[in-house]
């Protein structure tokens, strides 16, 4: 594995973090999070479909494109409560996520443009390629969590609520979208960790995510020839020939 190059895991599991974060951001917005479905026995009437989202509502006719009932201010009156959770937990798992990327990113361009001598001044910080991406790791397993746990409870509050009406609620594929994302912020998650564990095991400074101790300019500098180290110790003792 090339360790001390942008690899090929790294790039894959910045992609795969772009790609989580869209998806949710997706999910977020989108107005298909419950179905509620309202038969009528009536021949000269539509059966109605009201669509259930996070910040709108929307009621169509079977076969119709057209919404007729658009209620915009549906998010400050959520009377349902996996609804209400997600309304916090989407928004803070793509804030994490988006964060994570950012980490990610620094860690590659650290990589990307590092010199061959650490730099001393940083060597007390987190700017390295390992500490950068195993935080972001930690950060997009944070974010999958968050965004997972109430997108599954959704599942089983619909349950609950056919239990306590009627059979007439259903999720929607806005739960869909968001469990997958989740998913790709798991394997992104996975992705950044076996990176770092495959790489830990290198010498180098620049794989640890701290440094146990300051590196000095003598540990980088070239060896010195067995000559040039004994000279600092060496006498010149003068020879003093006698006559006759």
């Amino acid at each position: 594995m090339g360790c001390r190059d942008v690899h090929a895991a790294t790039v894959l599991s910045f992609l795969c973090g772009i790609a989580s974060v869209a998806g949710l951001f997706a999910g977020t917005l989108l107005p298909n999070w419950r179905k509620l479905r309202l038969i009528t026995f009536n021949r000269n009437e539509k059966n109605l479909t009201v669509y259930t989202g996070l910040w709108v509502k929307c009621a169509r006719y079977d076969g119709g494109n057209d919404c007729l009932m658009y209620d915009t201010t549906w998010y400050s009156s959520v009377d349902q409560l996996d609804l209400r959770v997600l309304q916090f937990a989407l928004p803070l798992s793509i804030l994490i996520a988006v964060g994570a990327l950012l980490l990610c990113l620094i860690g590659m361009c650290n990589t990307a443009f590092r010199s061959s001598v650490p730099n001393i001044k940083l060597a007390k910080c987190l700017v390295n390629s390992a500490g950068c991406h195993l935080v972001a790791g930690l950060l997009f397993f944070l974010a999958g969590t968050v965004s997972l746990s109430p997108s599954i409870w959704v599942i089983f509050y619909n349950i609950h609520l056919n239990r306590k009406f009627e059979p007439v609620f259903m999720f929607d594929y806005a739960v869909y979208v968001t469990i997958a994302s989740a998913g790709g912020l798991f394997t992104t998650s996975l992705l950044l960790f076996i990176w770092y564990c495959a790489c830990k095991s290198l010498p180098s400074p620049f794989w640890q995510p701290l440094y146990s101790h300051p590196p000095s300019m003598h540990t980088y500098s070239q060896p010195y020839s067995a000559r040039s180290r004994l000279s600092a110790i060496e006498i010149d003792i003068p020879v003093v020939s006698h006559t006759t």
